[in-house]
């Protein structure tokens, strides 16, 4: 996959950490629910975040080196 389409897998999987924290706290979801959504969401963002993190980008890859 391209680093973009890695950097957005990046962002959802982050987003299923955090968004069901703020679910819970106003009464919306369950704490088991919380903790499926959150465990997900943590194990996707460390399956997906290390293919693109440290790569160089497109800029860093034509500069020469000094």
């Amino acid at each position: 996959m391209m680093p973009t389409t890695m950097k957005i897998a990046s962002v959802i999987m982050l987003t299923l950490v955090v968004l069901p924290c703020f679910g819970f706290w106003m009464g919306g979801l369950s704490l088991p629910a919380v903790k499926w959504l959150a465990l997900a969401g943590t194990v996707g963002w460390f399956a997906v975040t290390p293919i693109w993190m440290g790569r160089p980008t497109g800029t860093e890859q034509t500069a020469s080196g000094d």
